[in-house]
C-alpha cells in the first residue's frame, strides 16, 4: 500500500493510506459513459492482458465473481472514503506508482463546470462548514451557470444534511466570493445579476462602463425590446456612445455554463435501465450495451503462470496487475451506481406512477444513509449518470429535490414547478394566472409556498409574468 506525499493531508491533520486501486476506483466513479469509454479503449490499446469479450455476461461484469481474473486483488476497493475531503479533484496515481495525470483527466476536467469551479474551491481558505456550503451550491448550479434554487431552499436542504443553525445570510456572504470565479457570471440568481457581474470584471477604463452598468441594472427590458428611444433618454447620451455601451454589453456572456458543455449533450448514453414487469414489478439493471465488456486474454494470462523473472514475464506480470485492478474497480463502479439507483428510484416510485408532480424531496444525505456511503459520493455517482425510465432518460440528479414546506407537510420543488407548469398550460390565454392566484390554486391542493418563490420558479423555467403572457396571447 503506497503512501500519499507529505503535502497531500487532510484537513484534521491525518494522513490518508489509499491504494492505487483505490484511487483508480475513485476516478472511474466520477467519470461519465462516455469518458469512461475512452479509458477503457486507451487500456484495451496499451495494455495485451486485456481484451473485448462479446460472449462476457452482464451479471458477471456487474458483479465480479469470474475468478479467472478476480484473484489476488485487493479488497480495498469497495471502501467508501471521504477522498474528495483529503484533496479535491486530486488525480489518482497510475497503478505504477507515476504522479502523471493520466489522460482522461486532462481530457475531461476542462469539460466539466463543477470540476473546473470545484478547483478554484480548493484555492480558496474556507472551513469545513463553509466548504459544505460552497459544494451545495455548486450542486445548484444549472447547465448555464446560474443558482437554479434560492438560498432560502439551498438554506433548507443544508439543514436537512446536518448543518444546524444555518441562516440565509452565511450564504449571501459566502456567494459574492463564488461568482468572483471563472467563468464570469457564475452563480448568478438571474441575467441580470450574470450581466452585472462581468461588467464588474471588466477594466476600469472600459468605455461607459457605468452607463452600461446602469442599463443592464435599469433598463435591460428596453434593451430587449430595442427601444433605443428610452435607452438614450434615460442614459443621457447620443446614439454614437449607446452603440458602444450595447457592444459592449453584447460581448457578455448570457450563459456561461453552457461553454462546458461536452459531447454528451448530444449524445446520452443510459447507463441504468429501468423496467417494469407483470411479475416482478419495477426492475434496475445496467445498460448491457454502455460500455465494452472485457476479459483477461488467456494466452498472456498462461505464460505468466511461469515461475521465471525474465523481463517479459515481469512486463506481462505487470500489465496483468493492472488489468484486474482496471476490471476490479470497474465492477466496484457498476456495483455503486446500482446500489444507488435502485434506493433513488425506491424512493420516486410515485413519480414513475404519475410524473413530476408525484416528485417526492429527496436529498443527498437521505440516500448517503440508506447505501452507507458518503454524500459526496452519493454527488458524484450521480452526476453525468443516467437511467432510461418508461417515462424518459433522466440524469440520476434529476430525482434530487429540496424541500419546500414545513416538516410533515413538505413538498419536492420538482413537483412544485411541474404542477405551476401545469396549472399554467391549461390557463385562459385572455385571463393568464397571477403568482398570487397561483399560490392560492396551490394552497388548495395543499401545498403552501410563499409568492415570491412561485415567482422564483417560474422565472426559473422561463415563464413569463402574467401581463407578459397575456400580452403575447
Amino acid at each position: 500500500m503506497s503512501m500519499m506525499k507529505p503535502s497531500m493531508q487532510l484537513r484534521i491533520g491525518a494522513q490518508l493510506n489509499m491504494t492505487p486501486q483505490l484511487q483508480q476506483a475513485i476516478a472511474l466513479l466520477q467519470l461519465s459513459t462516455l469518458d469512461l469509454r475512452q479509458e477503457i479503449q486507451q487500456a484495451l490499446e496499451s495494455n495485451p492482458m486485456l481484451e473485448l469479450d462479446e460472449d462476457f455476461g452482464e451479471q458477471e461484469i456487474a458483479t465480479a465473481t469470474d475468478e479467472e481474473w478476480a484473484t489476488d486483488i485487493p479488497d480495498e476497493l469497495p471502501l467508501d472514503n471521504q477522498w474528495e475531503d483529503i484533496y479535491p479533484d486530486m488525480a489518482p496515481e497510475s497503478p505504477g506508482g507515476s504522479s502523471e495525470t493520466p489522460d482522461f483527466e486532462r481530457n475531461s476536467v476542462a469539460e466539466t463546470l463543477s470540476r473546473h469551479l470545484g478547483a478554484q474551491l480548493a484555492m480558496l481558505s474556507l472551513d469545513e462548514r463553509e466548504l459544505q456550503m460552497a459544494e451545495t451550491l455548486i450542486d445548484a448550479l444549472d447547465e448555464n451557470g446560474y443558482l437554479s434554487l434560492s438560498l432560502e431552499e439551498l438554506c433548507q436542504g443544508l439543514h436537512a444534511q446536518g448543518l444546524e443553525g444555518l441562516r440565509v445570510s452565511e450564504l449571501e456572504q459566502l456567494l459574492p466570493r463564488l461568482q468572483q470565479f471563472e467563468p464570469s457570471g457564475v452563480f448568478a440568481r438571474d441575467l441580470r445579476e450574470c450581466l452585472l457581474l462581468q461588467l464588474a470584471q471588466l477594466p476600469a477604463d472600459t468605455p461607459h462602463l457605468p452607463q452600461a452598468r446602469r442599463l443592464v441594472r435599469h433598463f435591460l427590458e428596453a434593451l430587449g425590446l430595442d427601444n433605443r428611444k428610452l435607452l438614450r433618454r434615460r442614459l443621457g447620451v447620443e446614439d454614437e456612445v449607446l452603440d458602444t455601451i450595447i457592444a459592449t454589453i453584447r460581448t457578455l456572456d448570457p450563459r456561461p455554463g453552457q461553454r462546458f458543455e461536452n459531447t454528451e449533450q448530444g449524445y446520452i448514453v443510459p447507463d441504468l435501465i429501468l423496467r417494469r414487469s407483470v411479475q416482478h414489478g419495477w426492475q434496475l439493471e445496467l445498460n448491457p450495451d454502455a460500455l465494452p465488456r472485457l476479459r483477461i486474454q488467456p494466452d498472456y494470462a498462461a505464460l505468466v503462470r511461469r515461475a521465471d523473472k525474465s523481463d517479459d514475464n515481469s512486463f506481462l506480470k505487470q500489465h496483468l496487475q493492472e488489468a484486474r485492478w482496471l476490471m476490479k474497480s470497474l465492477s466496484s463502479r457498476n456495483d455503486t451506481l446500482l446500489r444507488v439507483g435502485r434506493e433513488i428510484m425506491l424512493h420516486q416510485q410515485a413519480f414513475l406512477e404519475h410524473g413530476e408532480e408525484a416528485m417526492k424531496p429527496l436529498i443527498l444525505a437521505d440516500i448517503a444513509s440508506a447505501v452507507e456511503m458518503h454524500e459526496s459520493t452519493i454527488s458524484r455517482v450521480t452526476t453525468r449518470k443516467y437511467i432510461h425510465t418508461p417515462r424518459g432518460v433522466f440524469e440520476l440528479k434529476h430525482f434530487f429535490s429540496s424541500h419546500v414546506g414545513q416538516e410533515g407537510e413538505a413538498h419536492a420543488s420538482t413537483a412544485i414547478r411541474a404542477r405551476i407548469r401545469k396549472l399554467i398550460s391549461d390557463e385562459s390565454p385572455r385571463k393568464p394566472l397571477s403568482d398570487a392566484r397561483l399560490v392560492s390554486l396551490l394552497s388548495e391542493s395543499g401545498i403552501t409556498v410563499a409568492r415570491r418563490t412561485i415567482a422564483k420558479y417560474r422565472e426559473s423555467m422561463g415563464i413569463p409574468s402574467s401581463s407578459e403572457r397575456k400580452r403575447l396571447a
